[in-house]
């Protein structure tokens, strides 16, 4: 959630938090989580739902198929809000946030529902059901339920990584950008929430996401080490910490 609310701040947003689940967690790894009450993540979204205008809704770790029915009905009752999917399925440490059937439900019922989805390979794989499946074998696979997929990459050992955007009409665009190393907390979650806040100002999608992947890789260039295990990105500038 703190990844979510500097990355809008960024890019000139305001967020407006319903939380979906707790974690404890720390840079090295997600060690338990807790997803909460049904009745009370409808009513934290729709107090803000109705009291501002909301431009874009990002969806991030739900944690349980209940959770997805519980945003599925809150989505089918605002069809006009652009949507945002990052899948949060696994930690950057490895660690699960939620049972296979959760990447199921998801793809059966949320996906439809969404403008774009933002998984990694391994998230992509899990949302297709293919263990082994390329970036093209998953998207081919998942896009039958989503207009749009980015499907980031950098979990292999390659020198640059690409990161494909592929759009139910057959286009597709691979973004490339060097391999920074080190591996980084949060930065699917950098990703998710700048490409919501770009179309939430009115950026047409292609060019959101190009402003996105280089707003996160910059994010991640500029990490600190805080704690034991992976980098933390810096999403705000200097000025915005003083």
């Amino acid at each position: 959630m703190q990844a979510d609310i500097e990355a809008l701040l960024a890019q000139g947003c305001h967020a407006a938090p319903a939380v979906t689940a707790l974690t404890v967690q720390n840079t090295v790894n997600v060690s338990d989580f807790r997803v909460l009450d049904r009745e009370w993540v409808l009513a934290q979204a729709n107090a803000v739902l109705g009291d501002s205008e909301v431009a874009a809704v990002k969806l991030g770790m739900l944690g349980s198929t209940a959770m997805v029915d519980t945003v599925v009905e809150l989505l089918q009752a605002h069809p006009h809000l652009p949507v945002v999917c990052d899948p949060v399925l696994r930690a950057g440490g490895g660690g699960s946030l939620g049972k296979d059937e959760v990447g199921y439900a998801m793809r059966e019922r949320l996906l439809p529902l969404s403008l774009i989805a933002t998984p990694n390979l391994p998230e992509a794989r899990i949302l297709a059901e293919l263990p082994e499946g390329t970036a093209d074998e998953c998207a081919e696979k998942l896009l039958p339920f989503i207009k749009h997929l980015l499907i980031t990459g950098g979990h292999g050992d390659e020198h640059e990584v690409h990161n494909r955007l592929y759009s139910r009409d057959g286009t597709r665009q691979t973004f490339t950008c060097q391999r920074l190393p080190g591996s980084y907390h949060g930065s699917g979650c950098t990703l998710a929430s700048a490409l919501a806040g770009r179309i939430a100002q009115g950026e047409g999608l292609v060019s959101a996401v190009q402003s996105a992947l280089n707003y996160t890789w910059r994010t991640l260039r500029d990490a600190e080490q805080l704690g034991q295990g992976q980098f933390v990105p810096r999403r705000l500038p200097l000025d915005f910490c003083s």
